[in-house]
């Protein structure tokens, strides 16, 4: 299994690159960030840094989408980085939902993330691709020479068909054991519908995690992520309904005391509008508690077909958590491999 840490660009910029920097000497593979451009300093600007300050990790938005960056440009940012530090990048994308709310825009549709990413994967890798009724190709590409990795976040039916079928991986930003099941196999099966091999897929859960004795501080600290999901959950359950057999219950249940949310507090602890997430889902949705309950949980992901847990950094003990993992829950992981 590999590991991946996801941080957000909140300044100062020289944090997060030393965070990046210090999770790779921990055994730490990836290096993603936000992308929500209001809210937090610009990501690719900081992903230059984070790939100069290392020499092995594979940095990448989780999850930037097609409605805030033309599409050109996205994949002109990656084959540049690529050609600057080497195949070291991966894209994270979904339909997009801070930097796209936060400015007044709903959501892409499925529609147009597929498009994006065939445009955004093929100028990357060097192919000439057909945008805005255009062909288009970067002339200082070689085909061939760089792989950009198209990873697709996804919760609902249609969402977990189009990654099968279009993307080369899957993230899934929760850790329940229960709902990776569901939507890994979602996944698979679309992609065998579609031809391809299921087992090429590269499936990546993102969520926090802890490391500590105190249960009800570490929730406290991470119960904003439960009031993430919901925003997707409700998403859902305006598409499909709350009592549906196409999303299970133990996604949608929580969300029934959801009043609004405030993306002023997006990603961060502290604040009343996830107040309606229940304990259940916070020691569902991360990872909490001892170093052994980290590698329990773990060692279960990965019985699923889970190839990378990305830990969301985003509370009061950073540094304890990412050298928690890298001097004993990774070395542990990997000697039972």
């Amino acid at each position: 299994m590999d590991f991946g840490v996801v941080l957000q660009t909140d300044p100062p910029a020289s944090r997060v690159i030393d965070l990046a920097r210090t999770a790779e000497t921990l055994g730490f593979s990836h290096g993603w960030t936000f992308d929500s451009h209001v809210l937090w300093q610009e990501p690719y600007v900081i992903h230059s840094q984070m790939l100069a300050a290392t020499s092995r990790m594979v940095v990448g938005p989780m999850v930037t989408s097609p409605g805030t960056r033309n599409w050109t440009v996205t994949a002109s940012v990656f084959a540049t980085l690529n050609d600057m530090f080497g195949p070291r990048t991966i894209c994270g994308i979904g339909r997009g939902d801070s930097a796209m709310r936060v400015i007044g825009h709903k959501p892409c549709n499925l529609a147009t993330l597929s498009e994006s990413m065939k445009v955004i994967k093929g100028l990357a890798e060097g192919r000439t691709v057909t945008y805005n009724d255009t062909e288009q190709h970067f002339p200082w590409v070689t085909e061939g020479e760089n792989e950009l990795k198209i990873l697709m976040a996804a919760y609902g039916p249609k969402a977990l068909h189009l990654c099968g079928s279009a993307a080369d991986g899957f993230i899934l930003q929760l850790a329940d054991p229960q709902i990776a099941e569901w939507t890994i196999g979602a996944v698979r099966q679309a992609a065998a519908d579609a031809g391809r091999d299921p087992d090429d897929l590269y499936i990546c859960v993102a969520a926090p995690a802890y490391v500590g004795d105190d249960i009800e501080h570490q929730r406290d600290q991470t119960r904003w992520f439960g009031g993430m999901v919901g925003n997707h959950v409700a998403d859902l359950v305006d598409r499909y309904g709350a009592d549906t057999d196409m999303v299970p219950t133990a996604l949608t249940d929580y969300i029934k005391g959801r009043k609004g949310y405030d993306y002023s507090g997006h990603g961060k602890a502290g604040h009343d509008h996830t107040d309606f997430v229940p304990d259940e889902i916070i020691d569902r949705f991360c990872i909490l508690g001892t170093e052994d309950q980290h590698v329990a949980r773990l060692q279960e992901l990965r019985d699923l077909g889970v190839d990378q847990f990305a830990i969301y950094l985003m509370h009061d003990r950073k540094d304890e958590t990412l050298n928690a993992y890298g001097q004993r829950v990774i070395p542990h992981l990997r000697a039972g491999a």
